[in-house]
């Protein structure tokens, strides 16, 4: 079981990191635009080009963690992002923006495959689920407050309020790296020791990224995940223009929309995952994308609502109804992979499994609006479609996945599951080995 010492004070990081990530996040553009006097669109694309450098970073990471310990590169990534963010107030020019804000995605990049790995390394079963839970509810809650944060500098309408948010986010990595540096490993070197110590040097296997790809199940794991991915980014890609040029909804309600996703995960993904964690991952995950599409499928549907009204419950229902699939599949998902990677390789695994993010994330923009520009119904109902196959591909997959991957509770503990889960349990492993 974690310790209740480990659990606060990896909150206590995770609060922080989010919360110098929300100030920083809603003025991105605008910060490099007022300091530099660049065109907005050349600002985005400067940002663009440089935050490529996370997709190469993410393989680097998973390679280190497996070398040196998640906890290290986590820790590193921290720091490398706070320099990089305390750089920000002395570009001047369109290379220093791009050499900063390629530090800060290397950093980035950097921070998925070690952070679950990090979970991975001081979590186990349940707790690892109930950990990932409270991470993403405090998350959603540090993101909403440090936007709030940001808004009233900038209220204040000063020139140094831009400077001071982008050194409140570099001291935030900062302290977030400070904080989880302190939190023992099990199996690896105590706080305090030298970072570059490796914990499990004598249990490491070779063949690299090569071990990874001859993992069949583990890359059709992957792969069911690029189409729900990209269903996560509708949010804050496609659902504004969609709701606002086509079913006419006022532009002051996307803000609406977006509380009723953070506020309803902040609230509600502890409860919702300690009712959870008596199922398998697999069904949990399934149902979470099969609620995506009917979400998906909603918004599809009130294109057609004449309406106003009636359109706007509608909106707030589906929107509510993303949120719900959100909480059922993303916390289990990620304990899911992280226990279906071996623990000596768990870092190469990881990097490869954020790939199916990753990419999702950078072709979302052009795709989603591409589709949205040619009709927003399709959009709506091929999203919907992947996210069923995505759903079905994980319940074909249960059989070979590894039974501490299915259940969040060890079928061996006869207290925590019961004959029923012990069969399902049983039958898994064996088909695991075939």
């Amino acid at each position: 079981m974690i310790r209740p010492s480990t659990r606060v004070r990896y909150m206590a990081g995770m609060v922080v990191d989010a919360t110098g990530s929300g100030m920083y996040l809603p003025l991105s553009l605008l910060f490099f635009h007022h300091v530099t006097g660049l065109p907005i669109e050349r600002v985005g694309v400067i940002m663009t080009g440089a935050a490529l450098f996370s997709l190469v970073a993410n393989p680097i990471a998973g390679v280190l963690v497996d070398r040196f310990g998640a906890r290290a590169v986590v820790v590193g990534g921290y720091l490398v992002r706070a320099v990089g963010f305390a750089a920000y107030p002395l570009v001047d020019s369109p290379l220093t923006m791009f050499l900063a804000v390629a530090l800060v995605a290397l950093g980035d990049g950097s921070y998925p495959p070690s952070i679950q790995s990090f979970v991975a390394a001081i979590a186990q079963g349940a707790d690892r689920d109930r950990l990932l839970a409270a991470q993403r509810s405090l998350r959603n809650a540090g993101l909403g407050a440090g936007g709030l944060i940001a808004g009233a500098a900038l209220g204040l309408g000063s020139d140094a309020a831009y400077r001071v948010i982008v050194l409140v986010s570099a001291a935030a990595f900062a302290g977030a790296a400070l904080i989880l540096r302190t939190i023992p490993v099990p199996g690896g070197p105590v706080p305090g020791a030298r970072i570059g110590t490796a914990p499990r040097a004598a249990g490491r296997r070779s063949g690299g990224y090569r071990l990874v790809l001859r993992d069949r199940t583990f890359l059709a794991l992957t792969l069911q995940n690029v189409p729900t991915a990209f269903g996560y980014m509708v949010l804050s890609v496609a659902l504004p223009v969609y709701v606002t040029q086509e079913l006419d909804v006022p532009a002051s309600l996307v803000g609406v929309l977006y509380a009723v996703n953070t506020v309803g995960i902040a609230l509600l993904q502890i409860p919702v995952t300690r009712r959870l964690i008596r199922y398998r991952r697999t069904r949990t995950v399934a149902a979470g994308a099969a609620t995506f599409a009917a979400s998906f499928a909603a918004f599809a549907l009130l294109a057609g609502v004449p309406v106003r009204p009636v359109a706007l419950a509608g909106v707030f229902a589906a929107t509510a109804l993303f949120t719900l699939g959100e909480m059922l599949h993303g916390a289990p998902l990620s304990a899911l992979v992280s226990s279906a990677a071996p623990e000596e390789t768990r870092g190469r695994y990881m990097a490869v499994y954020q790939f199916s993010w990753a990419i999702p994330i950078t072709l979302a923009p052009a795709v989603l609006t591409a589709l949205l520009s040619l009709s927003p119904v399709s959009m709506w109902l091929l999203l919907a479609g992947g996210v069923s196959c995505s759903a079905l591909t994980m319940l074909r997959l249960e059989p070979r996945l590894p039974a501490r991957a299915v259940h969040a509770r060890i079928p061996e503990d006869p207290e925590e599951t019961d004959t029923e889960d012990r069969r399902a349990a049983t039958a898994t492993q064996k088909a695991g080995v075939e």
